[in-house]
């Protein structure tokens, strides 16, 4: 399904967006060496209930995981880059965090992920990544527009992660939100410009560039959710929602 948001419906994204950046941000601040993952699990359950939000994750049971998700935001580490499941580890000095959050208020949805590391011991090579991550996610927000392809975005996002020397991983991508979640048009982190569906206002996607250090493959945990790298290589990911608009695209996913 490909959903249309009203103008009306797009202010209200706003405000979900603002609250998901906040509690990634405020997640990010209390991240320090000695914090456990299921602390900050249970730090966003309590600011998105407080908020009057309802969690996107908890009940998630798609068919690429084991059951429903059953926490309240996603949790990956070092060489985990995707659907982190929270569990009981003590965050250490230069591990890489990434952190992806989705969350539902007034009816609309809004998704966004940073990475970042902890502590003071963070390696040029994790600093250059997530740098990759980010630049790529400001080239497919601004190949996006009314009239743009998703491979225009795709391409875009491709481009600067191949460029930067990063594998491309096409199983998991960017995604259509609106009243709910996960919807089309799915957008892969590599692909041809002008292809594919055109972009009209009202759009509201969730662009997510990720990558692994040295490779394309990715294993899963006995979890059943938590997706790694086959290598044990360092990973990254960054993701915003956007709005098409008949300007172009608006980001929906920045702190208030």
């Amino acid at each position: 399904m490909i959903e249309l948001m009203t103008p009306a419906e797009i202010e209200r994204g706003k405000v979900t967006g603002a609250l998901v950046a906040d509690i990634l941000q405020a997640m990010k601040a209390r991240s320090t060496v000695g914090t456990n993952l299921l602390d900050i699990g249970r730090w966003a359950k309590a600011m998105i209930l407080e908020a009057g939000a309802v969690s996107c994750y908890v009940d998630y049971a798609p068919s690429f995981g084991r059951g429903p998700f059953g926490h309240y935001i996603c949790t990956s580490v070092n060489d985990a880059v995707l659907h982190g499941l929270p569990h009981n580890y003590t965050l250490a000095d230069g591990d890489l965090v990434s952190l992806d959050l989705a969350v539902s208020k007034a009816g609309v949805v809004a998704d966004s992920a940073i990475s970042f590391v902890v502590g003071e011991s963070a390696s040029a090579a994790d600093t250059a990544m997530i740098s990759a991550t980010e630049r790529a996610l400001a080239a497919g927000i601004a190949a996006a527009g009314p009239g743009a392809r998703i491979g225009d975005i795709s391409h875009a996002i491709g481009s600067v992660l191949t460029a930067a020397g990063y594998p491309v991983n096409t199983e998991f991508g960017g995604h259509g939100v609106g009243s709910t979640m996960h919807q089309d048009p799915h957008i892969t982190n590599t692909g041809r410009p002008g292809r594919g569906y055109k972009l009209r206002p009202g759009l509201l996607l969730a662009l997510e560039p990720w990558v692994m250090a040295d490779t394309a493959t990715l294993v899963t945990d006995d979890d059943g959710w938590t997706l790694r790298s086959a290598t044990g290589c360092r990973t990254a990911h960054s993701e915003h929602t956007i709005a098409i608009t008949d300007d172009g695209a608006e980001i929906l996913t920045l702190p208030s």
